[in-house]
């Protein structure tokens, strides 16, 4: 078993647990918002990568991880210039026999969203910058702050700030592309950000002209994003829309049941979104199998909710051979995003 370090939201620790145990990664260490599956190795000790094998190359594409690191390097020191020569170090030497010639991603992460953590940190972040251009300051002029907005593989530096004195740290890291949103006053709901942040995992959004159905779309944050970006929306909903939505020209309120609704014959929409408070085996039998099927859509993004679901067997069932995911795509992921709550946003391309 790979060792490996696991961060999420905080509060669904247990889910990202039980999702790696699925993979066969058991859970060891736990903090909020973070797993360790295995022991890190402590700073100076080597461990050699089985042979073929890149650190992260055998991570599965996962929903609940937001950074999955594979072999970290386990960091204790208790002030911030300590660590900061620590990472230092441990930078410099990963670089011998690497030409670094782009930008690159230097993330420091600080657990549970704890204030306090996180200035620190931001203070090692700099004190670490600080003297890194004082000794390759090519180097430094090329690091860019914040993790990469596309999910999937990064290289770089990735700092994990478990307390005070332990951070974990690796030049690899798998990205699962959630981030944290800015709002918009004139979006309808909190909804808004869910479908902003599903855009950066697909790596897609819609485009002026296009067209979007939005199905259970009151009151009308995932239309009003889709407008926002130039699209033409057929907002379908019982509902009324309110805020940005309403009244908006590049929106069409369709005052009808999200289940019953089918596009024009031998219409196809540009993109799909669906985000009904309904049991989520309903909404894939019932929606989103047709929809998927007959190829109304090319692409899509779909919210299950698993409040009153079992998430660990749901996430299982979407994997399967049987989910109209696996049938009717041609690509899809799952994620639990930032801005998600008791739910997985389904992204992809029909």
């Amino acid at each position: 078993m790979a060792v490996m370090l696991a961060t999420g939201r905080t509060g669904y620790e247990k889910l990202l647990a039980d999702e790696l145990a699925t993979e066969g990664f058991a859970a060891g260490e736990m903090g909020p918002g973070w797993i360790l599956t295995g022991g890190a190795q402590p700073l100076g000790v080597r461990r050699p990568s089985p042979a073929g094998r890149t650190a992260g190359s055998a991570l599965p594409d996962l929903a609940f991880p937001h950074l999955m690191i594979a072999e970290p390097v386990d960091l204790r020191a208790a002030s911030v210039n300590a660590q900061a020569a620590s990472i230092a170090e441990f930078f410099a030497e990963s670089l011998r026999g690497e030409q670094l010639e782009t930008a690159w991603p230097c993330v420091f992460l600080a657990a549970g969203g704890r204030s306090g953590l996180n200035r620190r940190a931001a203070a090692v972040r700099r004190a670490f910058q600080e003297s890194l251009k004082k000794k390759l300051p090519r180097v430094a002029r090329l690091a860019l702050p914040g993790s990469p907005r596309a999910a999937g593989p990064a290289r770089g530096l990735f700092v994990f700030f478990a307390s005070f004195d332990r951070a974990f740290m690796a030049r690899d890291a798998i990205l699962g592309g959630q981030h944290r949103m800015a709002d918009d006053p004139a979006a309808p709901s909190r909804s808004y950000l869910k479908i902003e942040e599903a855009y950066g995992v697909l790596g897609a959004a819609p485009r002026p002209g296009e067209t979007v159905c939005d199905l259970g779309a009151a009151p009308g944050g995932w239309s009003y994003s889709a407008a926002k970006h130039g699209a033409r929306v057929t907002a379908v909903d019982h509902g009324p829309l309110k805020a940005g939505a309403k009244h908006h020209p590049g929106i069409t309120h369709c005052r009808e049941d999200a289940f019953r609704f089918r596009p024009a014959a031998g219409g196809t929409y540009d993109w799909l979104f669906c985000d009904l408070v309904e049991e989520p085996h309903h909404v894939l039998r019932n929606l989103v199998t047709p929809w998927l099927a007959r190829r109304w859509c090319r692409r899509f993004v779909i919210n299950l909710k698993f409040g009153r679901a079992d998430p660990t067997a749901l996430l299982s069932g979407l994997r399967a051979s049987s989910s109209p995911f696996v049938a009717h795509t041609a690509s899809f992921r799952i994620r639990h995003l930032y801005h998600d709550r008791e739910e997985f946003t389904v992204m992809g391309e029909v």
